[in-house]
């Protein structure tokens, strides 16, 4: 019972931690906007004749058109790395594992770059081509790591790293390729620059509109599989004594890890360190029962991912930071103290 109340504790706290973070990053910038303000913004647009209006038009369509959209962006790519990265870490039993760690990162790469061979001004569903390339390249790769570590009916983990290993390298090496003999790539290589070093890519809030219900969805879904991740902890033999079809799990939490990350980078490019600095310091913290880590990622993730896309574009303004660079400035410092406080084994 007390360490039933002890989680409740900390998802109330990460549920704070989460809103503050948003309230910051939306109040913040080159014309400062009281938290307070924007929560009659929001309470307004949702309810119009709730309140009465004591803002200026100007202080509405900067926090509903550009902040609240982009820090929004935020939140959805934090918690979706971060739980995908507690999918992939449970699914490998590998406390290095991240959402990239199967080939994920370079397939979106090669998409993104690809993309950028076709004619620009085409748009799908509200996205340029350089992140429906990154979503399709990424979902593409992980499909061929799974299927090339596939042997005889069964997908051994070990067979998975390597072959995800194997695809990234020849991936990475096809893109510079490109870059390296495109006259057309070269011209445009910031664009390939900005989207190895991630950052919120999210302008409308039709973008959202799609990415959104992926995130919730992906999250949904992630806590769905927490028991059989939990049973994995065990071995693929417990996990399989336990009732546990095995083969067909991990294919499942495999698809779902993956949708969540695509869509992830479809918006942010590749952010580094989320998926898995967040993952392994709450498991550090919270033990290794996945029921309470999805939903503990998923808050700590977005939360996090709002400040560091806040400090990238504030602290040196009004040039932007690749908010990929923040997250591994903060992240790996709070990462080295965490082990060397807690000075526990880990566990799985």
């Amino acid at each position: 019972m007390a360490r039933r109340y002890r989680l409740a504790a900390v998802l109330v706290t990460l549920l704070l931690f989460l809103a503050v973070a948003m309230l910051l990053a939306a109040a913040i910038g080159a014309v400062a906007i009281p938290p307070a303000r924007i929560l009659g913004i929001v309470a307004h647009r949702l309810a119009p004749s709730a309140l009465s209006i004591s803002w200026s038009p100007s202080e509405e369509a900067i926090i509903m058109d550009v902040r609240l959209v982009r820090v929004v962006g935020a939140v959805v790519v934090g918690s979706s790395l971060a739980v995908a990265g507690v999918l992939f870490q449970g699914l490998l039993r590998n406390p290095m594992a991240d959402p990239y760690i199967i080939g994920t990162s370079a397939g979106a790469a090669l998409g993104a770059t690809l993309a950028l061979l076709l004619p620009a001004g085409v748009a799908v569903l509200g996205f340029g081509l350089v992140p429906v390339g990154a979503f399709w390249g990424a979902l593409a790769a992980v499909l061929l790591v799974y299927n090339l570590a596939r042997v005889g009916g069964r997908t051994p983990v070990v067979s998975m790293l390597l072959a995800g290993f194997a695809v990234s390298s020849v991936l990475a090496a096809i893109m510079s390729f490109l870059l390296a003999v495109n006259g057309q790539l070269q011209e445009k290589l910031p664009s390939v620059f900005n989207f190895l070093l991630g950052g919120i890519a999210v302008s409308r809030w039709s973008q959202l509109a799609l990415v959104l219900p992926l995130g919730v969805a992906g999250v949904a879904l992630a806590r769905y599989f927490s028991y059989h991740l939990n049973a994995f902890s065990l071995g693929e033999e417990g996990a399989a004594y336990l009732g546990i079809n095995v083969e067909r799990e991990k294919l499942l939490v495999l698809g779902v890890g993956s949708l969540l990350t695509a869509a992830a980078v479809s918006i942010s490019g590749l952010v580094g360190f989320v998926g898995l600095v967040v993952p392994h310091a709450l498991r550090l913290v919270l033990g290794p029962d996945h029921r309470m880590l999805v939903p503990a990622a998923a808050l700590a993730g977005g939360g996090f991912l709002a400040l560091a896309d806040l400090l990238a574009r504030t602290l040196l303004s009004p040039t932007e930071l690749p908010v990929g660079v923040l997250t591994a400035l903060l992240g790996g410092p709070f990462f080295i103290y965490l082990i060397r406080r807690t000075r526990r084994e880990y566990a799985f």
